[in-house]
């Protein structure tokens, strides 16, 4: 849920990426069957949107453990990346959460903070037509504790010059919320702003 809590001014935005900016779930779990392929893997479609925002590493490393299979992390991730960038031209923007970035593009200083690897969303930042709009990008090689750690989060705030108290955040997943909350910044639901968004579509249609 939406964060009520503001004890501080806005002063900055940290955006999550894949799920809140750019609408890639759907093409990361197409590159996701690659490598389950590969490696024999098994991985539901629903513990791979609940676990949004982790490293594909880290979730390959679970799963080797959890079903006795012999791989290493980093190698399997590549993988699945190089499954990925092929995909990367069918990627579309967010738009209602989008908006809000370009609006306070220049503004406020913005940051993302995602599970992803910097290779790979620069790319997609770039033919999203984003780049130069964030004063600092976070990934999951900056930080060692992942989310729902609240690490990124405070990382992208700190490369900001900003308290976490000023900071509002944007994420889609409950994982990442739990990190932006335990950031003590402001947290709101990329799912909440997309219900309104439909409420008053279907409103306006009526």
């Amino acid at each position: 849920m939406t964060s009520s809590v503001r004890p501080q001014p806005v002063r900055a935005l940290i955006f999550d990426f894949d799920g809140t900016l750019a609408d890639t779930m759907p093409l990361h779990w197409e590159a996701w069957q690659t490598v389950l392929r590969r490696f024999g893997l098994e991985f539901s479609e629903e513990r791979f949107y609940a676990l949004g925002g982790v490293p594909a590493r880290d979730i390959l490393r679970d799963l080797a453990r959890e079903q006795g299979v012999e791989l290493d992390p980093h190698e399997a991730a590549a993988a699945k990346s190089a499954a990925y960038l092929p995909l990367i031209p069918r990627v579309r923007r967010i738009d209602p959460v989008s908006e809000i970035a370009q609006q306070h593009r220049g503004r406020l200083p913005m940051a993302v903070a995602t599970g992803g690897t910097r290779k790979v969303i620069e790319r997609v930042i770039g033919h999203l037509g984003m780049a130069g709009w964030f004063d600092a990008l976070v990934t999951s090689e900056d930080v060692v504790r992942q989310k729902p750690a609240p690490d990124i989060f405070l990382e992208a705030a700190r490369r900001l010059g900003v308290e976490p108290g000023s900071c509002r955040a944007f994420e889609d997943t409950e994982l990442g919320l739990r990190a932006i909350r335990a950031a003590g910044m402001e947290a709101v639901s990329v799912t909440e702003i997309l219900a309104r968004q439909t409420r008053a579509s279907d409103l306006h249609c009526g």
